[in-house]
Order: C-alpha cells, then sequence, then structure tokens
C-alpha cells in the first residue's frame, strides 16, 4: 500500500484551528483574555497578539498609529479586523484586503428553550442559516456560545461577557424508527424544522430521581427569569462559565457537534470537520497575514495597508452591525486614512480606489456522484487550488481585471488555480463580496477552496487546498502593491 503523504503544518493548524473554534464567539477570542475566553482557546486574538498586533477599540480614539506597526480590532466579539500598515504608508494609498466570515449554519437555542414532552426534557432550537438539517440526526451534540453573567465585587454589580463550551455530548435529535415511517424507504426523509429538529437532553424521569437542581443548584431566582430554560442545562453552563446559574442573565448559544475535525481518508489527503465554511478561508486569511508581516523588515517597502476582515452573519445576508453589510470596513478604512491625513483633503475616496478586496468563501468542488450539478467547462476540483467564482448578474464581484491580478500571482508561484460559473438552469449562491464592492466601491474579486458537503454538519475539503490558500494569501499581501503599479485601466 502507498504510503500517505506527511501532512503539511498548516493543515495541522488549521485542524486545532476548527477544534477550538465552536462558533464565531470562539474563533475570534484568544487565550489571552482569561476573563472572557476558557481556557484552551487557541483563536484570533491570541495569534494576532502573539505575532506583535495591538488591540484598538472601536470606542475609543485611535490615536498615535504608526506606519509599520499591526492592529486589531472586535465588534461583538464576532467579527475581527486585523490590518498591517506599510512603513511606507501615506494617507491615500489603497488596502489589500482578504474578507471572509466567522458564521456557519447551526442550531441556536431559542429565547425560551425549554420543551417538556412524552416524558422527555428537550431543548428549542431555531435554525439559523441554510443547513443540510438531516445531517443533523444522530450527531453527539453538545451546546457552546457566549453569557452574560451577573458579578457581585465588593458591593458593585458589573456584567461579564464569557464564552462557554460543554465538552462532552449532552443532546441528541434522534431520527425516526423505519418501522413507524414505512414511506421513508420510497419517499425519503421529510424533516419539519419545528417539530423534527428538537434536541433530547434528557428523561423526564431521571432528571427528577437525580434532583440535580434541588441537591446541587441554587433557589430559583424571584422573578423566575430562568425559568425559560431547563435548570438541568443552566446548570451544565454555568459550570462551564464559573457561576451559579441565576448569575446567567441571557447567552447566545448553538448546537455543535462533539466529533472533532480530523485529517483523514485513506492517504491522509482530506480534512473531515464541521465549520469548513468558511472558517477555513478565515484560518487561511488570518495566518497568511501574520507570516507576511512576521520578519523585522516585512513591511519595510510596503507602501500599503495589508487588512483582513472576518465578519459575522454572512450565512444570514449580513445585514447586521458586525456583519459584511455593515459600516464595520468603511469605518476602518476611514480611521486609518484619517489617522494620517494632516492636510483634511478628502483622501479616503482615493484610497478606496487604490484598493483591492479578495472576498474568501468556499467554493462547490466538483462531486462525484452528482457531476451533473457543475457547468461542464466549470468543474473545480480537489487540490486543484483556489477557485475564482464568476456570475455575470454579479452574484459574484469578478471581473477580468480583478480575475486577472488574482491569476497573476498564482502563476508567478506556480500555484494552481480553477473558475467557476454556475449552470445557466440553477440559482447561484453569492458572498460578502458584492456586498462589500457596491457598499464601498473597492475593487473585488469572489474565491474560495473548493469543498465537498457545503453546510452540512461535517464537511470535507482537501489538504493540498489548504496549502495552495495559505501560500496565494501570502503572496497576495507581498506582492499585490508592485503588481497593481503596472495594471492601467481608469487613466
Amino acid at each position: 500500500m502507498a504510503a500517505a503523504a506527511a501532512v503539511p503544518p498548516v493543515a495541522s493548524d488549521l485542524v486545532d484551528f476548527l477544534n477550538a473554534s465552536p462558533t464565531a464567539f470562539h474563533a475570534v477570542c484568544g487565550l489571552n483574555r482569561l476573563d472572557v475566553c476558557p481556557a484552551g482557546e487557541d483563536e484570533a486574538k491570541r495569534r494576532l497578539k502573539a505575532a506583535g498586533f495591538a488591540q484598538l477599540s472601536e470606542r475609543e480614539e485611535w490615536a498615535g498609529l504608526e506606519p509599520g506597526r499591526k492592529y486589531f480590532f472586535t465588534r461583538n466579539h464576532s467579527t475581527i479586523v486585523a490590518f498591517a500598515i506599510g512603513a511606507k504608508y501615506v494617507a491615500g494609498n489603497g488596502f489589500h484586503i482578504i474578507g471572509a466570515h466567522t458564521d456557519s449554519p447551526c442550531l441556536k437555542l431559542k429565547p425560551v428553550s425549554k420543551v417538556t414532552k412524552g416524558g422527555y426534557l428537550e431543548v428549542g432550537v431555531q435554525t439559523y442559516g441554510g443547513g443540510l438539517w438531516y445531517t443533523w440526526f444522530d450527531r453527539d451534540l453538545t451546546v457552546a456560545g457566549r453569557v452574560i453573567v451577573r458579578e457581585k465585587r465588593e458591593g458593585t454589580v458589573t456584567y461579564a461577557h464569557k464564552l462557554v463550551r460543554v465538552q462532552e455530548p449532552i443532546m441528541r435529535i434522534p431520527t425516526l424508527a423505519i418501522h413507524l415511517d414505512r414511506t421513508l424507504s420510497s419517499e425519503g426523509l421529510k424533516v419539519n424544522n419545528q417539530n423534527h429538529l428538537v434536541p433530547v437532553l434528557a428523561t423526564s424521569i431521571k432528571n427528577e430521581m437525580q434532583k440535580i437542581v434541588g441537591e446541587n443548584g441554587p433557589n430559583e431566582p424571584s422573578d423566575n427569569k430562568n425559568m425559560k430554560h431547563h435548570p438541568l442545562l443552566l446548570q451544565l453552563i454555568a459550570k462551564e462559565a464559573n457561576c451559579e446559574p441565576d448569575e446567567i442573565c441571557d447567552f447566545e448559544l448553538q448546537l455543535c457537534d462533539t466529533q472533532p475535525s480530523t485529517v483523514a481518508g485513506a492517504m491522509k489527503e482530506f480534512i473531515f470537520s464541521g465549520r469548513l465554511d468558511n472558517l477555513c478561508m478565515s484560518f487561511c486569511s488570518l495566518k497568511a497575514l501574520i507570516d507576511s508581516t512576521s520578519s523585522e523588515h516585512s513591511l519595510d517597502n510596503e507602501s500599503g495597508v495589508r487588512m483582513v476582515a472576518l465578519f459575522d452573519h454572512e450565512e444570514v445576508g449580513s445585514d447586521s452591525a458586525q456583519g459584511a453589510g455593515s459600516p464595520a470596513m468603511l469605518d476602518a478604512l476611514s480611521r486609518i486614512t484619517g489617522s494620517f491625513n494632516t492636510s483634511n483633503s478628502k483622501l479616503l475616496e482615493k484610497s478606496i480606489q487604490r484598493s483591492f478586496l479578495v472576498s474568501a468563501d468556499m467554493a462547490h468542488a466538483l462531486h462525484p456522484n452528482y457531476m451533473d450539478k457543475h457547468e461542464e467547462n466549470h468543474q473545480p476540483k480537489l487540490h486543484g487550488g483556489l477557485v475564482i467564482k464568476h456570475n455575470a448578474n454579479q452574484r459574484y464581484a469578478t471581473n477580468a481585471v480583478t480575475a486577472f491580478i488574482f491569476r497573476e500571482i498564482a502563476e508567478r508561484h506556480h500555484l494552481p488555480v480553477q473558475d467557476f460559473v454556475v449552470r445557466n438552469d440553477m440559482a447561484c449562491g453569492s458572498t460578502i463580496g458584492p456586498i462589500l464592492a457596491s457598499g464601498v466601491g473597492i475593487r473585488t474579486v469572489d474565491i474560495g477552496a473548493p469543498q465537498l458537503s457545503m453546510h452540512s454538519i461535517r464537511e470535507m475539503c482537501a489538504v493540498d487546498d489548504i496549502k495552495h490558500s495559505y501560500e496565494h494569501f501570502k503572496a497576495y499581501f507581498e506582492e499585490f502593491t508592485e503588481l497593481d503599479s503596472k495594471v492601467k485601466v481608469d487613466y
């Protein structure tokens, strides 16, 4: 039997990132904030701080930004923007950006999640995004997200934002036995999202027999505000948050698969994981930014600003305060430009026209069992490199100029690149690319690494494409300024 190829370190690093990122909040968080993040969460903020990026606050003035320095900020703890200012940067120069998103389709707990029926304790959830919900059945599930906790110290009450993740499987959405629905074999599974997507937490009788809350938990608060959720669930969450159940004021929690991400396949050529769409592109872009600015002199000849913007809520349209449809990116460009603008002239508009956005969102690889779903001349393959996405109706923001620039960088480094166009008889998806291209006015190319099983609870992509993506993004950051100076369009 042929020996499997060695796994590239960047792919192993991605797997670690995925395993530590069950939610968008965890993906953004870092180990440096132990008051907010649980020990062991090794993600964007920690990586950036370790690489010398200083944290900014949107609530404060950005005084003292300096050429050759690196910074980042977060919004809602689910969106993060990081940037490195070239040593030769002056106000009006361009921004070289990779944009991606931190969210994935999932099941989120309802504001009132307590469901009791048929002798079972169940948890009410609502669908987030366009998931393949049948893949969530018969999985070993848990919960993760953020909680708002009331803390009282020296007579003063404050409210802390904490991330939680219950590690062990605590719930499951069981399928109905085929013996009880003989139409399954002929008509397939038909899921009613309201009635059937309700995970089982425990049986009522076992819960009563154990008397968990009565023996180990506090009395219910007088206003009964936490009666919206099962006390058993609140106790599990409180344990992770290191608080009492009645100190939990509110939360945003989602169901998560407990099966870890892994490098797999007979030749160790695949990554099997949830949330590849789009934490894969988030990870590759962030690592490329960090590594392209890690050496002492890496920004010496850079006249622009290298940036990564990872947004929340792409899966539901991006229309939120922390989505790509918000002013978050334009605010960042404006504040950075303004920090270096001493003439009071309008340099932001000039800067935007000199800027470039790579909208990075995973792409659909050719499926061997459904080959008719791809247009004959546009069939992206696993291991084939990043996919440039095209759509004449502007569902993707790519045009000839932006595609050329991205492809030229690949050719310089002998990196593979592919093209995708959806069939004319099928609807085309979209990304943050057209949203930012139209909202900011920035040149944009839509791209993504090829994958299978998109929006399943368990997706797959190729190890080689992780390496290709990282190397392509890194080269883009390092070489865009020089290449763009040679491209003449509006002159």
